[in-house]
């Protein structure tokens, strides 16, 4: 039986709908707005993951090509590796949906979406999340959900909910809001520099829009949802917990005062080993992993604590208190651009290549094809926290933490026109303790502005954290890795003087009120002002140069109508210079050339051929031109390549001309003057004015 719930959110109908596909999945929902469609189901194993130490949820999202009406490219002709924009969409239903689960739930958790249609302007992302919470409420698997999201776009002062493909790109804001029925529990989006009291606005306006997609699944559930079972909790024993407080409470006390994350972590690890060693002598029964989640909650509790009663942190900062920063620029000798920020413990190294428009980055998705030319990749190698791990691609959380950085450098990058060049920023993090995708921003900002990129301003950025407890709300500043893993939030903020780029929020908790994200963001501003100072202080603009490694790209304005002439038949013309020169020519719409080469003499020589083949004749010109053919009239004259124009036998001579052979020859190289050019083109020229 398939059941379906209905409502109009924003312009079109949201339609949630079970029963008819996918019956075998514990929870299976396709979500439909316009004429876009995702199936998502929810599976869960019936047993409790053996070792598991954190709740076991995976979540996967999928593109179908030919929910597009498209077949893959490549030799396969099918559907790969996950694209960043899957791996970005696995993300957004992950987040809001994690903080749900019930704690000490570790029974294995699939959520699985898949693009079934697409109708190129109404995103999938969205509808994706609200289908991974509606899959998990109607099955029997235990959540405290179910969560809405939308998206929020703005026309002018106006908001839209769920804006389409095309309103984005004319949009200030793209910002994803998810909540329960307790607050909003996630924040993901990018902003033109604007006001945080914009931000509060959007998220006002996106409520009662997530309390009517939270009414649908409610509806939908009541219709067709199984009985929740009662899980197998894996909790911890109160009483090991107790003995575990009581072996390392003093020394735990003292480690939270030591300086440097190290200093922590070696002085943690003897104590974890010297407590398990003497529980093990009193009950040789007690298992490994039980005492250390004893111990993982008597830290949390003790940081928590600290952090509550004290007023201070474990490193000895107050609550708004940033660590040390230090900047540098050109630290690298061969990039066209670098920056190397480092805040604390955490620092980035970034740098910044410049290159043609041939190394843009086509994306293609099922929207259509689209190129990139400004690209920030981050790299998290296992140094950077003192680990031996394997080395692989990218992982989702380096995809995660590399689009948010970009997203919060886009705005202030100059256009295509201003600075013709693709930019790609890499981001190395060399150490880490909290917040490096804060540090990749700021880093990114110094090595942009090393290498030259016109931006329109710096940008900085900062995490918050929060501590929740029934009584008091502490928020924090610039937090530390120890801070952002006991803690109740990370809220991440970029933006310029003039406003926020970009903003990303997750939560361990059910939910937060605007109040609290207001009181947030209030914070957060002054704490990036401070690291913008701080930035400034080492570059204050873009260099007025860039990097003499750098390709120098020229661009020229040719008629459009010469193009073909200077592409010759087959490419045989563009080519040949290519060689010849060495240099890299790219051809844009309105009869653009854009000539690029590290080598000025080689540029030189190219823009000189390509001038000379798409020049036009002016009247009043002289050209050396070489004369082609002869005939009783007058005399054909190459004055452009491929262009000639008609030396009549009375512009030869001042003398009387009997037999032109005795003034000129084919092939004589002469110089001639342009003394008109008729209504169709024709070209007539003199040789005699030109010797005037």
């Amino acid at each position: 039986m398939t059941n379906t719930i209905r409502k109009k959110i924003g312009k079109e109908e949201l339609i949630l709908e079970s029963g008819r596909m996918a019956k075998q999945a514990d929870g299976a929902v396709t979500v439909q707005y316009g004429g876009t469609i995702v199936l998502v189901t929810a599976v869960y194993s019936k047993e409790i993951k053996e070792g598991a130490d954190f709740f076991p949820l995976t979540v996967e999202y999928q593109e179908k090509t030919y929910a597009a009406g498209k077949i893959p490219g490549g030799f396969f002709k099918r559907e790969g590796r996950p694209s960043e924009k899957e791996i970005l969409t696995a993300r957004l239903i992950d987040r809001p949906i994690r903080p749900l689960f019930l704690k000490g739930f570790l029974n294995e958790v699939q959520i699985m979406g898949m693009v079934l249609s697409s109708d190129g302007e109404n995103d999938s992302d969205i509808l994706a999340m609200i289908g991974g919470s509606a899959s998990i409420h109607i099955s029997e698997i235990p959540f405290i959900g179910p969560i809405g999201a939308v998206r929020v776009g703005r026309a002018g002062e106006d908001f839209i909910v769920n804006p389409t493909h095309t309103e984005i790109e004319n949009s200030d804001l793209n910002l994803v809001v998810a909540g329960s029925k307790d607050g909003i529990i996630m924040l993901e989006g990018g902003a033109n520099e604007i006001d945080e009291a914009v931000v509060l606005k959007a998220i006002d306006f996106a409520r009662p829009y997530i309390e009517e997609i939270i009414q649908m699944q409610e509806e939908l559930r009541g219709i067709c949802g199984k009985e929740k079972i009662i899980p197998e909790i894996k909790g911890i024993d109160e009483g090991l917990v107790k003995k575990v407080e009581e072996l390392s409470i003093a020394k735990l006390k003292e480690i939270n005062t030591l300086g440097t994350k190290e200093q922590r972590e070696e002085a943690m690890e003897i104590l974890r080993k010297e407590v398990a060693q003497r529980l093990k002598s009193e009950n040789p029964e007690v298992l490994d992993e039980d005492i250390k989640r004893a111990f993982v909650d008597v830290e949390r509790q003790e940081v928590r604590r600290m952090l509550l009663e004290t007023g201070s942190r474990v490193d000895g900062r107050r609550y708004n208190e940033i660590r040390p920063i230090t900047c540098e620029v050109g630290v690298l000798p061969r990039t066209h651009g670098s920056g190397l920020f480092t805040r604390g413990q955490t620092q980035s190294l970034s740098t910044t290549t410049l290159g043609t428009s041939q190394d843009e980055q086509l994306i293609d998705a099922l929207e259509g094809e689209t190129f990139k030319s400004f690209m920030l990749h981050y790299n998290f190698p296992p140094f950077s926290v003192g680990e031996v791990a394997p080395v692989r691609g990218p992982g989702r959380r380096e995809i995660g933490h590399g689009a948010l950085a970009e997203r919060a450098l886009r705005p202030i990058m100059p256009s295509k026109e201003e600075f013709p060049y693709t930019i790609r920023v890499v981001s190395d993090i060399l150490e880490s303790n909290g917040s490096s995708s804060m540090a990749t921003v700021c880093a990114g900002t110094l090595s942009l502005m090393d290498a030259g990129v016109p931006i329109k301003r710096p940008v900085t950025g900062i995490a918050m954290g929060l501590i929740k407890e029934q009584k008091k709300t502490i928020i924090l500043t610039d937090i530390s890795g120890l801070e952002d893993h006991f803690g109740d939030m990370d809220f991440k903020v970029t933006g310029t003087e003039n406003g926020i780029t970009a903003i990303q929020m997750d939560l361990k908790i059910d939910g937060i009120g605007t109040e609290l994200i207001f009181r947030i963001l209030e914070e957060s501003k002054p704490a990036r002002l401070f690291v913008l100072e701080k930035i400034l202080q080492t570059i204050r603009e873009p260099k007025s140069e860039i990097s003499e490694y750098a390709p120098r790209i020229v661009t020229i304005n040719v008629n459009p109508e010469k193009i073909r002439d200077l592409i010759g038949p087959g490419g045989k013309t563009i080519k040949k210079i290519i060689e010849e020169t060495g240099v890299t020519i790219d051809i844009e719409d309105g009869g653009k050339v854009l000539v690029a080469s590290n080598n000025e003499e080689a540029s030189a020589k190219a823009i000189e051929i390509i001038r000379s083949i798409t020049a036009e004749a002016e009247v009043g010109k002289v050209y050396a031109g070489k004369i082609k053919r002869i005939t009783n009239f007058g005399a054909f004259c190459e004055i452009l390549p491929g262009k000639e124009g008609l030396i009549h036998i009375s512009e030869i001579s001042d003398r009387f001309v009997k037999n032109i052979e005795d003034f000129i020859k084919v092939g004589d190289e002469v110089k001639v003057k342009v003394i008109e050019i008729d209504e169709m083109g024709r070209v007539n020229l003199s040789l005699k004015q030109a010797q005037d």
